[in-house]
């Protein structure tokens, strides 16, 4: 079981505030990282921390409990991680247009709505954990939170959570669809 704390929500990286309760066989983001199996994880955030009123736009990382909903790699870069997971293609984008009805929803170029390239010149989404966060698609709640490679140690996300290339390739390896995601803080 991985044991999990609660974090300040305005505070990028996390303070801890008490034990939170255990997460079996979770993913779980403590302020030292995240827990998944029995190891332990540095990790990126959000570049304004953590928020309980996720809009599209505000640079946070959502509190909550999330589950993956889905691996997506980059074939031409790394072979299928997982029998599960889903190939990036070329024309493959994420919608952020919180106006259209495919918002928050994998859309294909041409797009005409705001969008994510899923398939980016950089390696931060040559494999990528997709999760449930807002998956009914609430206009403003928020969009595109993956679990994804980070630039550099300490270089914030726009609301991901991103990691050391080897660790999000050792996590993937062993997360399944449903795997839950848990980010909790303390509000105020």
């Amino acid at each position: 079981m991985t044991r999990c704390f609660h974090f300040s929500k305005n505070t990028p990286g996390g303070v801890a505030k008490g034990d939170g309760g255990l997460a079996p066989q979770g993913l779980c983001l403590t302020p030292t990282g995240l827990t998944f199996l029995g190891r332990r994880f540095p990790c990126v955030i959000g570049r304004t921390g953590l928020t309980d009123n996720k809009r599209e736009g505000d640079m946070a990382t959502p509190l909550g409990t999330w589950r993956i909903s889905a691996l997506l790699y980059r074939p031409d870069r790394l072979p299928r991680p997982a029998p599960w997971a889903q190939a990036i293609r070329p024309r493959d984008l994420w919608s952020d247009d919180s106006a259209r009805p495919d918002y928050n929803q994998p859309v294909t170029a041409p797009y005409a709505g705001s969008h994510e390239a899923l398939r980016r010149a950089d390696p931060l989404y040559d494999l990528v954990l997709v999760t449930d966060w807002n998956a009914a698609g609430t206009p403003g709640k928020g969009s595109a939170i993956f679990l994804h490679q980070w630039r550099r140690p300490g270089f914030p996300t726009a609301g991901c959570i991103a990691f050391r290339r080897d660790h999000l390739h050792w996590i993937a390896a062993r997360a399944a669809p449903g795997t839950r995601v848990i980010v909790r803080g303390m509000v105020g």
